[in-house]
């Protein structure tokens, strides 16, 4: 006689997201008003950069993590950029290095103080220009020291070197629309994009040549996203045709069919997923929701499971993922925003 499993056994099933209290937030911050669907903000173990407002030109906020409460209207900001700043990245291997991507056309890297700023920073330690259009995505290199990708909305991917300003690798003619997303292998070997045309690619930067390739990886007209896996899979999110958001799991050795595929909800945010190799478990955002979910992902069918929900009073208008190592495993935290 056999049981069959009704509760699947997972030991993230019981993970659960708490807020923060009222005194550790960061209170007064004129976000960004840009239409640009990117996270809009950034954190590592020391500070947390956020694209705020700016009156003739961009500018981003860094503020140190302890540094909570009402935020004076005064508070110096980064701004070197001569337009609206839509995507900042801190640097993994440095935690006072931060590039910032601009409606100005260029992409720049700066060097936070080592208690923040104490007036307002507008010399870059480097810009790189090589883009012809405003760029929208920059996301530093997992493994590789000094090394940068910018994609812009002139369908361009630069690859930098950022200690001597040169470009290592343009990748131009692979995709014929906008770029909405960049996502890095774990080992920095080949990256992932998500595209207006509605087509995942897989790409070998050093070959400049797509791997693998999955068109109409999700039907709807409305932004998508895809991020590499630890184990090489890819996982999407995007919306159907009858405008449902959904997440899809693909093998990259065989991109025909999704390996899992799921519809959320009629929702018109964009979904930004964020992964955690250590746990296998994806956090899903939506733009304007009030809530993430996670998923954990297995090697068994249906592959992607959902866990639970953490809900909040205020729609979300952006997040930032916090490295590992900022975390207090201690209190068995996994993931911080």
């Amino acid at each position: 006689m056999s049981f069959r499993k009704v509760v699947r056994q997972s030991k993230f099933r019981h993970v659960f997201g708490q807020p923060v209290k009222t005194e550790q937030c960061y209170d007064d911050i004129r976000v960004s008003r840009v239409t640009w669907d990117s996270t809009f903000c950034a954190v590592n173990p020391s500070f947390v950069a956020i694209i705020v407002e700016a009156s003739g030109g961009g500018a981003f906020l860094v503020l140190p993590l302890h540094k909570t409460g009402r935020i004076d209207k005064s508070y110096p900001t980064v701004c070197g950029h001569t337009g609206p700043v839509l995507d900042i990245d801190w640097c993994p291997h440095n935690d006072h290095v931060i590039a910032s991507g601009s409606e100005d056309c260029t992409v720049m890297v700066w060097q936070i103080p080592e208690n923040g700023l104490s007036q307002p920073l507008t010399e870059p330690v480097v810009v790189l220009e090589g883009h012809s259009k405003r760029v929208g995505i920059v996301t530093w290199h997992p493994t590789a020291r000094n090394v940068l990708l910018s994609a812009g909305c002139d369908n361009v991917v630069l690859i930098w070197n950022v200690g001597t300003a040169e470009e290592l690798y343009r990748l131009e003619g692979l995709h014929p629309d906008l770029i909405y997303s960049v996502s890095w292998s774990r080992d920095g070997s080949r990256f992932c994009t998500a595209c207006k045309d509605k087509s995942v690619r897989v790409i070998d930067p050093r070959r400049g040549t797509v791997v693998a390739e999955k068109e109409r990886a999700h039907e709807g007209a409305r932004p998508m996203r895809a991020i590499f896996l630890a184990d090489g899979k890819i996982f999407t999110t995007g919306f159907s045709r009858m405008s449902e958001r959904q997440l899809a799991l693909w093998d990259m050795e065989n991109l025909e069919e999704p390996m899992g595929l799921q519809e959320l909800d009629s929702s018109n945010g964009a979904l930004l997923p964020f992964y955690d190799p250590d746990t296998n478990v994806v956090y899903v955002c939506g733009k304007g929701d009030s809530s993430i979910r996670y998923f954990e992902i297995t090697e068994e069918p249906p592959y992607i499971h959902f866990l639970n929900t953490f809900t909040s009073k205020e729609p979300q208008r952006g997040m930032g993922w916090m490295p590992k190592r900022g975390l207090d495993v201690s209190k068995c935290e996994i993931a911080r925003w």
